[in-house]
């Protein structure tokens, strides 16, 4: 059986996707970047409706045989039936489950690892990270849906013996991650409704969204004009003694602006490109492929209109608050962020010294 037979086995084995895609199988077989790409809610691949993250799945699928790229849309709305899944976050486990599935059915030592995610995608590819830090990553022979199945629930016990032997026995001594990319990462639950979010929380506890030891860089992007509580950014916490390198740049903008999730309200998509190149020029630093002369096709504009926060469904958002920045010595201001802007946040004086670039 080919690896990409496997692979898709593997990925129908553990839960129907909302929406996954990914590249074949190659023929050429030398080192490989490996790119796992998990969407934000109500994502789409459709024709100028991508998020940042489509927008990498499809310049990663420009380079052919050079990066193997998986790509899963988030939770979908199509009617009332699914309206828990949004509101709990119903269906993450799944996700980083197939995620996982194939990237071990691919990864050879000495390939790359690129995580990338937007808003609960990003909480996904974090946890993603988690499994491999504390469990392993199955070596491919292993990589079956009884060993994936046996490793997350490992993951949602950490510590034990039986995880320890576990991975010895089956995964890779070392797997390390070369860069994770997130925008705006969001908790997997969502509307905080009364005792609901609560037992979500709980459901959601076992997650390690931290920088692991095997973690190489981190970068995430994040809104500084977003003030709805339902997309409270989960920020990196630099650990003491961790040798990897962390990136938390604020831009202007709100969570759609951040994410490239614009709503068809394209005027601020030169906004938007701002953090989606600084993304992307990370990723091509840490030796990601990606197409000649890619910048060109996403101009920039500093000073382009947001899509803000109360367009469409924000405005059932009441819970609001300024955000709180300069909480981490990873955390700078990006240099196209204005004064009004900066106005509008707390904690800002810390930053003004040191805006990124």
């Amino acid at each position: 059986m080919s690896f990409t037979q496997l692979s898709k086995r593997i990925i129908g084995w553990l839960g129907r996707p909302l929406r996954s895609e990914h590249s074949g199988e190659t023929k050429v077989r030398g080192p490989r970047a490996h790119v796992i790409i998990l969407d934000g809610t109500m994502s789409t691949l459709e024709p100028g409706q991508e998020t940042h993250a489509g927008k990498t799945y499809q310049l990663c699928r420009e380079m052919g045989g050079k990066v193997s790229v998986f790509y899963e849309a988030g939770v979908q709305w199509p009617n009332w039936r699914r309206t828990l899944d949004v509101m709990t976050g119903r269906g993450i486990n799944r996700q980083i489950r197939r995620a996982y599935g194939y990237l071990a059915s691919r990864y050879r030592p000495g390939d790359q690892i690129f995580l990338i995610g937007y808003s609960r995608g990003a909480y996904a590819v974090r946890s993603l990270a988690g499994v491999i830090d504390q469990v392993g990553l199955l070596k491919a022979e292993h990589a079956t849906v009884r060993n994936i199945r046996t490793a997350y629930r490992h993951y949602q016990g950490a510590g034990s013996d039986a995880s320890a032997h576990f991975s010895q026995a089956f995964c890779h001594e070392t797997a390390n991650i070369e860069m994770i990319g997130v925008w705006e990462t969001v908790k997997a639950l969502g509307l905080r409704l009364p005792l609901l979010w609560r037992w979500a929380e709980s459901q959601h506890a076992f997650h390690n969204h931290q920088l692991g030891h095997n973690i190489r860089n981190g970068f995430q992007a994040l809104a500084l004009d977003e003030t709805r509580k339902m997309f409270e950014p989960v920020l990196w916490d630099c650990p003491s003694g961790w040798q990897g390198h962390v990136e938390q740049v604020w831009f202007r903008g709100a969570h759609g602006d951040v994410g490239g999730q614009l709503g068809g309200f394209e005027e601020a998509r030169p906004l938007a490109n701002i953090p989606f190149v600084w993304m992307l020029e990370k990723a091509e630093n840490c030796g990601l492929p990606l197409p000649v002369n890619w910048r060109v096709r996403f101009p920039v504009d500093p000073m382009a209109p947001s899509v803000g926060t109360w367009r469409s469904w924000g405005k059932v958002f009441l819970l609001r608050s300024r955000r709180r920045v300069g909480l981490d010595r990873s955390e700078r201001l990006h240099s196209s962020v204005g004064a009004s802007s900066i106005s509008k946040a707390t904690g800002m004086q810390a930053l003004r010294s040191k805006a990124a670039r």
